[in-house]
């Protein structure tokens, strides 16, 4: 818990506030306090607001990625279109993340060189306040069209596609740096995790250790604002005028100093510098995408498969969350629709399951994907058990005996489910 008298003496700096201020510009802006968020949707119109809502008890303040004609005229019922009628632009936010910080800043590093190396120069970079960091493109680097469609309506896919593509491009270079920076035996010993989660066809995957977010991008998404406090550690998300000069000592609001350069800004900004990015990352079908994608073992079910004949994940998942709410959201999603539940039903479900949670989502999280995930009209499976980002990483894994005949969690219910329907079948024509 952040003491209120440390939260007020930071807020009302000036510095701070014009700082948080300029990076809030058209974008929908919400404050934050302790574990909840405010109303949505907000603004911020003058420095003073900050003080005020700090007063008020906010603790920190989120802005969306998306920039909005008039955020005040969001709300959660919104359709696809009405957003992307309302959007006028958005910006690439790389989310790094992992338990240890210097993994994390390595993969910032090797980012922000990828990104150069795509002609980027506007790119500017953030700590998160916790484990890791924010790397900013301001949508002025992007074109005004990709593939024949205008890019303020690729959102969230342009990020996603972004995201994935990236992850690609550094992977090589970040396993080599993390094994450069601590061999595989002390890597095994930080992470806790056994050689076979780590290494992959005699592989080190660094994504097994650190996370780069893509599917969890959506609309309305957040970011914690530069120079607000992260709520675990009471530290300060803090802009960077050069990554290589990151310290912790000054991300501690007793040493903040509000620096020269500001995130995502694009007055420093060539129009279209990122063009090569964005094309090469839609021309560019990554491998991680395939997990997403359903299987040729998927049978769709008719009907809805009941909560008894869930696999073992599901129901750890459904007892509630500490860490991971918004991955077991998109497993949770994928699983229900992929075993026959109506979206009618899934809403009703995820929001009985969100009372569980210590530290329930915000009801905008699961309206939104859940509407991000009817319009793709499609199902998508949720990621295979072998993905461990999803299963092993949130300590939901639990396999019993019969998971070793499936690869899937989806496939678990159905296989389940036809067994059952087989036996009801035999035993009604003995019968008869």
């Amino acid at each position: 818990m952040i003491d209120k008298s440390v939260l007020l003496s930071h807020y009302k700096r000036d510095d701070i506030q014009q700082a948080i201020l300029t990076n809030g510009s058209k974008r929908e802006v919400v404050a934050r306090f302790g574990e909840g968020f405010g109303q949505r949707p907000d603004v911020l119109s003058h420095p003073g607001d900050i003080l005020e809502l700090a007063k008020q008890g906010a603790t920190s303040f989120h802005a969306s990625e998306e920039h909005w004609s008039n955020p005040l005229h969001l709300s959660p019922s919104m359709t696809r279109r009405d957003l992307d009628g309302l959007r006028t632009g958005w910006d690439l936010l790389l989310d790094v993340d992992c338990l240890f910080l210097d993994y994390s800043q390595i993969a910032a590093e090797l980012l922000l060189d990828a990104l150069k190396h795509h002609g980027i120069r506007s790119a500017t970079v953030k700590f998160s306040g916790n484990h890791g960091f924010h790397i900013g493109v301001p949508f002025r680097a992007f074109p005004p069209k990709v593939q024949g469609k205008e890019t303020h309506l690729l959102f969230p896919e342009g990020p996603r596609r972004i995201a994935l593509y990236l992850k690609e491009v550094i992977k090589d270079s970040l396993g080599a740096r993390l094994l450069e920076h601590n061999p595989i035996n002390t890597i095994m010993e930080r992470s806790g995790k056994p050689f076979q989660d780590l290494v992959k066809k005699n592989i080190f995957d660094p994504f097994s250790v650190l996370t780069l977010d893509t599917v969890l991008i959506s609309s309305r998404h957040l970011y914690r604002m530069p120079y607000c406090f992260n709520e675990k550690s009471g530290l300060v998300s803090y802009v960077l005028d050069d990554l290589s000069s990151f310290s912790l000592e000054n991300a501690k609001p007793t040493n903040m100093i509000v620096t020269q350069t500001v995130f995502l800004d694009d007055r420093k900004c060539d129009d279209g510098e990122a063009s090569k990015l964005i094309v090469q990352a839609f021309d560019f079908l990554p491998q991680q995408e395939e997990e997403f994608k359903p299987k040729k073992e998927f049978t769709e079910f008719v009907g809805e498969v009941p909560p008894e004949l869930f696999p073992p994940c599901i129901h750890h998942i459904l007892k509630g969350m500490d860490d991971g709410k918004k991955r077991s959201l998109f497993i949770l999603i994928n699983f229900l629709t992929s075993i026959g539940w109506s979206y009618d039903s899934i809403e009703t479900f995820l929001r009985e399951w969100n009372k569980k949670n210590n530290e329930p989502l915000r009801e905008q999280s699961i309206v939104g994907q859940i509407r991000y995930h009817k319009q793709q009209k499609k199902k998508i499976l949720p990621p295979n058990c072998d993905n461990t980002m999803y299963y092993k990483d949130l300590h939901i894994c639990t396999p019993d005996s019969f998971c070793s005949r499936i690869k899937n969690p989806a496939n678990y219910s159905i296989l389940k489910a036809k067994s059952i329907q087989r036996e009801n079948s035999k035993r009604k024509k003995k019968e008869s």
